[in-house]
């Protein structure tokens, strides 16, 4: 049956049908202004991957100073029948800080033992994480260029040995955005005791726009501080001196990054304070979750109140959090220069089980397959001794490992030789994690780039490999 088809009658109707097509093409046009113009004053909102994604969020607890792989998951027996020896020959070189020729073999006092179904290697100082040994995946043959602690941090932060370059949490909330409108994208959580060597330039953004800096919080239990408006201060009133701000940034300064940036500060503040507060406060939680991460104990509640906020943080769709244990130098790091029982062990105390209770809570909510853990420091420990029980700064071969977000659990990666010294079966570079990180998140490495100085830079640098092998 044809269609009927009514025509204009007259010129007035004519008109009028025309225009009410332009009418539709110009509120087109209008909408598509007003999304250009969300996106440009709303540099964090959230963005498309380059392919499907196996991980949302991306928590760091990064052990500053350096945890030895020789007391936590890389046994050695052949440690202790060289104790006191020096190391043969056959082993090779390594540069180090402070050991020597005169320097001998330390045994360890740990004791090591298998868990999990597949049996992973984890030694007594770390009762906790011996719980999770099923969801871990221990790589065992990491490999930096640097032996300082300073310039070994940038490069495990952010792939060059040098400052000036944006961490991998700004370049994930650059190439995702984040998933809160209410949050900052992108958080690290320092240690009380202090800064680590390279300080807060290993967080920061480097040269991508001011807007994918680090929101620093504070360590305590208030880690963040006015987030109840002053007193006499409506919210309504609040409200417009932030739509205020808003007009005159976009009316004097256009597209500026810098003024993009502080526009989007003013507005992540104003939400944290009406809309987020609540989140800092860890005592709303049952009191099992706050057993389980050891809030309330002495040793670990420092440590346990900022693994359980980076938990209720991802929840609330933040990008990237960073957990750091360890700060200020010496013994209130992983530095084992003197001696390597006592600072280790307090370290242990200090951090293992609210680490374990992180990978546990995660699990159990439905978080941990979404959501990727990675634990470890720049470097290991040397094989031999430093002023009789210590030991020395290690970047040739040490371990971390990674949760969560599509990697294997119940794993161990790579290999060092039989005295710890040298990554020699499958080892990782940073830049290989980083690229299997990016990848997890569905970021191809090359494409995550940034023009600067007429070259396109990369948090992996050159070329990372991605290590397909302990991938699900």
């Amino acid at each position: 049956m044809a269609e009927h088809i009514r025509y204009a009658r007259n010129r007035r109707e004519f008109l009028t049908d025309c225009f009410c097509g332009v009418g539709s093409l110009g509120f087109a046009s209008l909408l598509a202004q007003d999304q250009a113009r969300a996106a440009r004053f709303n540099p964090l909102a959230p963005r498309q991957p380059h392919f499907a994604p196996k991980a949302k969020a991306m928590i760091f607890l990064f052990q500053a100073g350096g945890p030895s792989h020789l007391e936590t998951f890389d046994p050695k027996p052949l440690l202790n029948k060289l104790h006191g020896q020096k190391r043969p020959d056959t082993f090779g070189k390594v540069e180090y800080q402070n050991v020597n020729a005169n320097s001998r073999i330390l045994g360890t006092k740990r004791t090591f033992a298998k868990y999990g179904k597949a049996g992973i290697d984890i030694s007594d100082l770390l009762p906790y994480q011996q719980k999770i040994a099923d969801d871990i995946c221990v790589l065992r043959s990491m490999h930096g260029d640097m032996v300082v602690h300073s310039a070994a941090q940038y490069q495990m932060m952010s792939g060059r040995v040098i400052p000036g370059f944006p961490a991998m949490g700004s370049w994930l909330a650059y190439g995702l955005g984040t998933e809160s409108d209410s949050l900052p994208a992108y958080v690290v959580m320092p240690d009380p005791h202090g800064a680590p060597e390279a300080g807060q330039p290993m967080y920061t953004n480097g040269f991508l726009p001011a807007v994918y800096q680090p929101a620093m919080f504070r360590a305590g239990k208030r880690p963040v501080l006015n987030l109840e408006l002053p007193n006499g201060i409506s919210l309504d009133r609040r409200r417009k001196t932030i739509d205020f701000l808003r007009n005159l940034n976009e009316a004097n300064n256009g597209e500026d990054p810098e003024f993009a940036a502080r526009i989007s500060a003013y507005d992540t503040a104003f939400k944290m304070q009406t809309e987020a507060p609540e989140i800092f406060d860890v005592s709303t939680e049952p009191q099992e979750v706050l057993d389980l991460y050891g809030v309330g104990k002495k040793d670990t509640d420092d440590y346990g109140r900022r693994c359980l906020l980076a938990r209720r943080l991802i929840e609330k769709g933040v990008r990237f959090v960073c957990v750091v244990a360890g700060g200020g130098g010496g013994e209130t790091e992983w530095d084992a220069h003197s001696d390597i029982e006592k600072n280790h062990a307090r370290m242990a105390a200090l951090t293992d089980q609210p680490t374990a209770a992180l990978v546990m809570d995660l699990k159990r909510r439905g978080l941990l397959d979404e959501t990727i853990v990675l634990w470890g420091g720049e470097f290991g420990r040397s094989p031999e001794s430093e002023r009789g029980s210590g030991r020395d700064h290690h970047n040739t071969g040490f371990s971390m490992w990674v949760a969560g977000g599509g990697f294997k659990g119940g794993m161990a990666y790579g290999a060092t030789d039989d005295i710890g010294l040298k990554a020699t079966v499958d080892p990782v570079h940073f830049r290989d994690l980083h690229a299997t990180l990016l990848n997890q998140m569905g970021l191809q490495q090359d494409q995550l780039s940034y023009l600067h100085q007429g070259r396109r830079e990369r948090l992996t640098e050159v070329h990372g490999r991605v290590i397909k092998e302990i991938l699900a």
